[in-house]
């Protein structure tokens, strides 16, 4: 295919690539009032208004700091949100849906311009849509404020090192405070952004590598290195100021964010969690409980993907190790791209191997580490672009062949989330049979996502009992979940209890066989691919009967 050609083609990704993100950022307004509120959004959006109650006092309010555990958090979206609610015509967690849905879709703008850095216009476009297509993080998006938005900071964050080491050893300083603000917001969520201290020195550890079996001078290599370090400095004071605003705790001693990372790695929470059909304590997870979730989480196309990237890559450094040219042996554009690719396998792969050696706290599958989702995505990508391209090159037939059945597989999983929606994040693979098969192995509404739907389902159920008449009683609902799931979402003639004696009805998520606990008739089943994720049971003959 002639350069010609190639660049044609590449404005046409790249314009696919832009319109997918508008068609799903005008998805995210059509939708964002499907989803529920999760367990934690309350106390998140406490948090947040606390945050805001310290600026607005001129800092003396400081009840953030001493709010539950969630002052070792970043309050950056709680923050916003908070500031939001100030002003939006839309309900307080209708702000915060929103506000989530559409920081998904940045980081999905994040995972296409690293994509499009690392491989080029067509990775950059398969890149955004695996990760749009990996349900985990389309539907983490809406209501998970920490992880997902995270997860969508960190994406930028690495396409930012990844330029820096493009550009090294000058950097331009719109890319130095570009770099430094993204790492910034990202530690004003979460301080796991840390991650990023070792991801710079293998970047600059792999040019400097390159630098001296290029030129064998050490201490012009040593004098490189001294200014790269330099240079990458003042990233590092706009990170600091960043976080501050968002994370005030974490500078308010020296040593708090580094107190926080520790805390978090060895939280003696108790919950209990499911692993292969097992519950475990979080505090006492197999080592192959993020990798295996990891496994039966991923899109098949992305596990394909990966396969492709795996052999692909073993082959290239077969080949470079036999026939040369040697590796990280100069100062070509392809050698920098090569440790950019090095660089996202590392934010790919080394969390879980930490996670492997360490064994730290965590429950509800991939959601703590959620953001190693989007390099994931785009090394599959980069999988995907190799046979792709090999076909093309020796038949294009074979290669319009090949694309032709990767947007089929993508048009299936479309449909699979279609299906999902607006409870997406509990998807799972085929190598675990789907949903159906998931159930009783692995967690799936735990967030009670499920308990809106089945709310407005009980709604409809008391109303067509009515008929055309007035509904002059106010219903007592008991909620086995969070409360606020299904209480923010009661009309006028429904009324949230505690005392199960007086409830009429039941809503219950079956996290854990909740609604197993409760007597009652089941009348509404809320379920995904034949699984129940909500029911409602009906008590008042029981009321009558105690009478």
């Amino acid at each position: 295919m002639s350069s010609k050609s190639d660049r044609r083609w590449g404005l046409v990704y790249d314009d696919l690539a832009r319109l997918a993100l508008l068609a799903v950022a005008v998805m995210v307004l059509l939708t964002y009032q499907d989803y529920g509120i999760t367990n934690d959004e309350e106390v998140q959006n406490v948090y947040g208004i606390k945050l805001l109650a310290f600026y607005t006092s001129f800092f003396s309010d400081r009840s953030a700091f001493d709010y539950i555990d969630l002052y070792r958090y970043g309050g950056l979206f709680d923050l916003v949100a908070a500031l939001l609610n100030l002003v939006s015509p839309l309900g307080e967690y209708e702000t915060r849906h929103l506000l989530g849905g559409l920081i998904g879709v940045l980081g999905l703008a994040g995972a296409w311009r690293l994509g499009l850095l690392v491989g080029g216009h067509r990775v950059g476009l398969m890149s955004l849509l695996l990760l749009l297509l990996t349900p985990a993080y389309y539907g983490h998006s809406f209501n998970n404020p920490k992880d997902a938005p995270f997860a969508a900071a960190m994406v930028w964050v690495l396409y930012y090192l990844c330029r820096a080491v493009m550009c090294m050893p000058a950097l331009p300083r719109r890319l130095v405070i570009k770099l430094g603000l993204a790492l910034g917001l990202a530690l004003g969520i979460r301080v796991g952004a840390l991650l990023v201290a070792p991801y710079m020195a293998v970047g600059l550890g792999l040019i400097l590598v390159s630098e001296w079996r290029a030129s064998h001078d050490w201490t012009a290599v040593r004098r490189h290195g001294i200014g790269m370090a330099v240079r990458l400095v003042p990233s590092l004071f706009v990170a600091y100021a960043v976080m501050a605003v968002f994370w005030p705790w974490g500078v308010m001693r020296p040593l708090n964010p580094l107190k926080a990372l520790h805390d978090f790695s060895t939280y003696p929470i108790n919950l209990d969690t499911l692993v292969a059909g097992e519950w475990v304590k979080a505090s006492r997870l197999p080592r192959d409980y993020l990798p295996d979730y990891l496994l039966v989480n991923m899109p098949e196309i992305v596990l394909a993907g990966l396969a492709f990237a795996l052999v692909g890559a073993a082959l290239w450094l077969a080949r470079r190790i036999h026939s040369g040219p040697p590796l990280l042996a100069g100062h070509s554009m392809h050698d920098r791209r090569h440790i950019c690719v090095a660089l996202v396998l590392l934010a790919a792969v080394f969390p879980v191997l930490f996670f492997i050696i360490d064994q730290p706290t965590a429950y509800n599958g991939i959601r703590h580490f959620l953001f190693v989702v989007p390099p994931f995505a785009v090394l599959a990508a980069l999988g995907l672009e190799l046979p792709w391209s090999w076909l093309a090159r020796f038949d294009v037939r074979l290669g319009k062949l090949f694309a032709g059945a990767v947007c089929a597989v993508m048009v299936a999983q479309v449909w699979v989330m279609g299906q999902l929606h607006p409870d997406e994040y509990v998807y799972y693979n085929l190598l675990t049979g789907g949903v159906k098969g998931a159930e009783g192995a692995y967690e799936l509404d735990y967030w009670g996502n499920s308990l809106l739907e089945a709310t407005k389902d009980l709604a409809e159920y008391i109303a067509l009992e009515y008929g055309d008449k007035p509904i002059n009683k106010v219903y007592k609902v008991a909620v086995c979940g969070h409360r606020l799931s299904a209480a923010y979402f009661f009309p006028d003639y429904m009324e949230f209890t505690k005392k199960l004696d007086e409830a009429d009805f039941i809503v219950a998520f079956t996290q854990g066989n909740c609604q197993r606990h409760f007597e009652g008739r089941q009348i509404i089943q809320v379920e995904r691919f034949g699984v129940a994720l909500s029911v409602v049971k009906d008590r008042r003959y029981l009321k009558n009967r105690s009478k």
